[in-house]
């Protein structure tokens, strides 16, 4: 992985993330905040999901935005992404998951396998997640990388391929 790991420690939203996550955080916060006034509101999001061709009604976005404390200006972005990151499974935790669906240890598991579990195991998965899943999940021909995908998950960047 490019940089070091986060170090969860001083009282520094920044502290928690490496210099390419914040950059790769302010590259997000910029795309969201489309009409570029440094702050992310309920017309951001709703103009960012429909530039994805998702639309999305007024009672989805302004949950969204209850979710903020306050106005989400970028530290208040990066505070709610480290929360959303911090709450996840350990490294692990994920890595045993996955091994589960990749007995051979290949690093790599089938879109027929990922999808099948996804669909019937633990929080089933619907058709639309499953989709937006696959359109961020590192793929390796029609096999998802897990090895990358939790890296994706824990630490919120996409990394390249590993040697």
């Amino acid at each position: 992985m490019a940089g070091k790991k986060p170090q969860r420690s001083g009282s520094s939203v920044f502290a928690n993330f490496d210099q390419q996550q914040i950059q790769e955080f302010k590259e997000a916060f910029t795309i969201i905040d489309q009409d570029r006034d440094g702050f992310i509101s309920e017309k951001d999001l709703k103009d960012m999901w429909a530039s994805l061709g998702v639309i999305k009604d007024d009672k989805f976005l302004s949950e969204m935005i209850k979710e903020s404390t306050g106005p989400i200006n970028f530290t208040m972005f990066l505070t709610f992404m480290g929360d959303k990151l911090q709450n996840t499974d350990s490294d692990d935790v994920l890595q045993e998951a996955f091994k589960t669906l990749d007995p051979d240890l290949t690093g790599l598991i089938s879109t027929q396998n990922f999808t099948n579990a996804l669909t019937q195991l633990g929080d089933r998965f619907s058709k639309e997640e499953i989709k937006q899943m696959y359109d961020v999940a590192p793929m390796k021909g029609d096999s998802v990388d897990w090895k990358r995908f939790i890296k994706l998950i824990k630490y919120g960047g996409d990394f390249e391929e590993e040697a």
